[in-house]
């Protein structure tokens, strides 16, 4: 079975956010021999990262093809993120049509601005737990790496977004694949400094 991913990009969103979601999808479908990774923003203009590098979307949300998994990133820009009126329509839209519904980071907030984390569990960044905590409708699960309640997957900051997009190949094909995509990624964390010397 092949999946398209769906990948929504914006300015100042956080590169690793959706460029490890992204890798992990594209090594699935080339496992797979199927499948693809779209870009897709509002507009066609090249989107300038947090870290200034530059990305030229697929698709806008106005021409953007069906999807089976749709993933938004996070920012620290979250005002700016939360202005694009268009994509949150867009994501209420796309909603009950995808597989999957995740977020890495602060992109939390723009499910929960889509109505979409009403009476879910849902994580996000650590820095911005408080944001979620506030909203009674949602079960905040601050600990959790990612969090799935019904086709909604949220994740923690940054590198948890590789290990939902893992598990998410692993729901959609099997666990046994999303073992030998991490494996191919070598995506085996063993950061230095995290002991005292």
């Amino acid at each position: 079975m092949s999946y398209t991913y769906g990948i929504f990009i914006y300015d100042k969103v956080a590169a690793l956010d959706f460029v490890g979601p992204s890798e992990v999808f594209s090594v699935s479908n080339y496992l797979l021999g199927a499948g693809r990774v779209v870009t897709i923003a509002a507009t066609e203009a090249p989107i300038t990262c947090a870290s200034g590098m530059q990305v030229i979307p697929d698709y806008t949300l106005a021409n953007a093809p069906q999807l089976d998994v749709v993933l938004v990133p996070g920012t620290e820009a979250t005002d700016d993120l939360l202005s694009i009126g268009e994509a949150v329509d867009w994501l209420k839209q796309r909603a009950d049509q995808v597989r999957y519904m995740t977020s890495v980071c602060t992109g939390a907030l723009m499910l929960q601005k889509a109505g979409l984390l009403e009476n879910r569990k849902a994580t996000t960044h650590w820095a911005l737990v408080d944001a979620l905590a506030q909203d009674p409708k949602i079960e905040l699960l601050a600990d959790m790496r990612y969090v799935r309640d019904g086709n909604i997957v949220t994740s923690q900051g940054i590198s948890a977004g590789i290990d939902m997009s893992l598990w998410v190949v692993g729901q959609l094909h099997s666990p046994a694949h999303a073992r030998e995509v991490r494996k191919i990624l070598q995506y085996d964390p063993a950061p230095p400094y995290t002991a005292e010397v």
